[in-house]
């Protein structure tokens, strides 16, 4: 059965709220902040948990509301079984983040990814987290908190955006995890490159920026397509190919992780200007 999603249904569309009050030195203070609290939990700091939940913290989880004595006593209870069994401890990252605020108010929200051995193999699992704040006693104190998986098409999406960072900084060993070994490229001339050559031209690029928009994601079982709108600025072999592409983009999971497998790009012809 096939599921669709648009951009505008992802969390991320948070940013489109016109706060205008969170300066970049805010939300970098406050991504700080959401680091240094997920390494107390991750290492169970009751003291500095204490002091992180406000008195009246509530969660409101499938599972049944958690307060704040609940929140920090379960943080406590997986540090200590993470203590005794190191060797079978998940680890967790956190990126991707949007954070919006005002002067006593924030909200954050990120991606975590969660990295499991089992049978020597590592597996990914994908999370997103929004955390509500606000500013007391001139302390920011966690109010409450929302989180769930992502599903497929929400990991897809920030697969999207990871790509196109990737491409920017010409990070060869992530199209090398990420493409599938069958990968076909369709450029906007009709040309045809697999995923050798796409890897080794990625080095003849020099991009200034990436915009993704109009996605839409469309997925099928182990097969997913998704189509967009990048608007990119920079050169490709010494040529400034600056303009808007529309892309189809088809990926399919191998042993469980989603893989590139064929991508084809067309250029928006510009409109002339209408008087």
């Amino acid at each position: 059965m096939k599921r669709i999603l648009t951009t505008t249904l992802l969390i991320l569309s948070a940013t489109t709220l016109a706060f205008g009050q969170c300066s970049e030195a805010d939300k970098q203070k406050l991504m700080a902040f959401d680091k240094v609290w997920g390494e107390a939990g991750q290492r169970g700091d009751r003291a500095f948990l204490q002091n992180v939940y406000a008195d009246d913290y509530m969660n409101p989880s499938p599972t049944g509301t958690l307060t704040k004595a609940l929140t920090i006593e379960n943080a406590v209870r997986v540090a200590d079984r993470r203590r005794a069994a190191p060797q079978n401890t998940d680890s967790v990252s956190h990126d991707n983040y949007v954070i919006t605020c005002t002067p006593n108010t924030a909200t954050i929200t990120h991606r975590n990814v969660v990295t499991a051995k089992a049978d020597g193999k590592e597996q990914h699992f994908y999370t997103r987290s929004a955390h509500f704040l606000e500013k007391r006693g001139g302390e920011w104190k966690v109010v409450s908190d929302a989180g769930a998986p992502l599903n497929d098409a929400g990991q897809l999406l920030y697969m999207e955006m990871e790509w196109a960072d990737a491409v920017k900084k010409r990070d060869l060993a992530w199209m090398e995890r990420h493409y599938a070994e069958e990968y076909r490229f369709t450029t906007p001339d009709g040309a045809l490159s697999d995923k050798r050559t796409d890897i080794e031209d990625t080095k003849n690029s020099a991009y200034d920026s990436m915009e993704l928009s109009d996605m839409n994601v469309t997925v099928s079982g182990d097969t997913a397509v998704i189509t967009g709108i990048n608007t990119l600025k920079g050169k490709y072999k010494n040529q400034d190919i600056s303009g808007k592409y529309r892309f189809t983009d088809t990926f399919v999971k191998h042993n469980g992780e989603w893989k590139i497998l064929a991508t084809q790009s067309t250029r928006v012809a510009q409109q002339a200007a209408t008087k």
